[in-house]
């Protein structure tokens, strides 16, 4: 499973987790991923889409068809 949001493209970060000696190891940040199933009334079906929480919210905010016409603008595919 790829990491990233389909609507906001948020991705991994990286950095360093860091000890009490202060020795630095990698470590990955990861977006906070949901797979979610939107029923999309202007094609008659549903989709599922892999999006971060704050996509989630957006999506409650501006519709599922301004999302999805964002997804589709991007390039990505639904």
């Amino acid at each position: 499973m790829s990491a990233h949001c389909q609507l906001t493209g948020a991705r991994p970060g990286f950095g360093n987790n860091i000890s009490h000696s202060h020795r630095r190891t990698p470590r990955r940040f990861d977006p906070n991923i949901q797979h979610k199933r939107y029923w999309l009334p202007s094609e008659g079906r549903h989709v599922r889409l892999s999006l971060s929480a704050r996509a989630i919210k957006a999506i409650d905010v501006m519709g599922i068809e301004a999302a999805v016409a964002r997804i589709r603008a991007r390039g990505g595919k639904v």
